[in-house]
């Protein structure tokens, strides 16, 4: 089954999103952490599916994306990729699994990838990681770049506010961006960062980019999708949209199940042996 606004049931490349930006036709992204959820998503069509360290969050309970592990990240994506048979599936690597030393980084990368057979991964981070993401993308894996609002370094930046406001950090937004596309990054995400510098870097980078709370000059789009489908509760960024409302779907049907349970109305002779 197609998607909605999609015929083409190819599997998606990191290729085919440099043509699609080419194109100007926009990416589509969401997150997913396990094969139920994973499923629903690519067969409704979307482009990319990111195994997200906000699992952290939404999966465990954490206030950060900093607890997740490498072991903790393969288990999610080798879910999710199980589930996939057209989304591009991309893995973030944790916090602790690439900042120590590129050696470690190339170590880290290529275990996930061998481990839970996803397509791509995802670093946070500038020119600061350049050499890692070099010798991550000379062993033979793509890798999407972060930029802006970058989760794993909450505790240096002490908040969760819009990035790159200031011109001094925008500038060298602008310069990461452009350094790790030309060092042969196949995306950048753009995180909480004003519309315009995120258009202006979609515009001077060949590569796509992927907003979240970056307006709608970038090449395409990513939500966490517990979020966008309302199951969360008490987050409500201002780039958030709710697609639906599955918390008060889920709390009713748990509740009339409670009901039937307790009425002894489930299971009726329909429903047993």
């Amino acid at each position: 089954m197609a998607g909605y606004l999609v015929s083409d049931t190819r599997k998606v490349t990191t290729h085919r999103f440099i043509e699609m930006k080419q194109k100007g036709e926009k990416i589509s992204m969401l997150t997913s952490y396990d094969y139920t959820m994973a499923g629903i998503v690519d067969k409704a069509g979307i482009d990319g599916i990111l195994v997200g360290d906000s699992a952290s969050n939404v999966m465990a309970g954490n206030s950060t994306t900093l607890p997740m592990t490498v072991d903790q990240m393969i288990y999610h994506a080798r879910s999710v990729v199980r589930a996939v048979n057209r989304a591009l599936v991309v893995c973030d690597m944790p916090f602790g699994s690439y900042q120590a030393s590129a050696t470690e980084g190339v170590q880290n990368a290529i275990r996930i990838m061998k481990e839970s057979g996803c397509d791509a991964l995802k670093l946070e981070g500038g020119v600061e990681i350049l050499d890692t993401v070099r010798r991550i993308l000379d062993a033979g894996i793509p890798v999407m770049a972060h930029l802006g609002l970058t989760p794993q370094s909450i505790n240096k930046f002490g908040t969760y506010a819009v990035r790159a406001k200031e011109e001094k950090e925008a500038k060298k937004l602008i310069s990461d961006a452009k350094i790790l596309s030309e060092a042969g990054c196949f995306a950048v995400t753009l995180e909480k960062v004003p519309a315009q510098l995120a258009k202006q870097v979609s515009q001077e980078i060949a590569v796509p980019t992927i907003g979240i709370g970056a307006g709608n000059g970038t090449d395409g789009q990513i939500l966490v999708v517990p979020d966008m489908l309302g199951m969360t509760q008490g987050f409500s960024p201002r780039f958030l949209r709710r697609y639906a409302d599955l918390n008060s779907i889920i709390t009713d049907a748990v509740g009339r199940y409670v009901t039937d349970v307790k009425n002894v109305d489930f299971p009726n002779e329909q429903e047993s042996y």
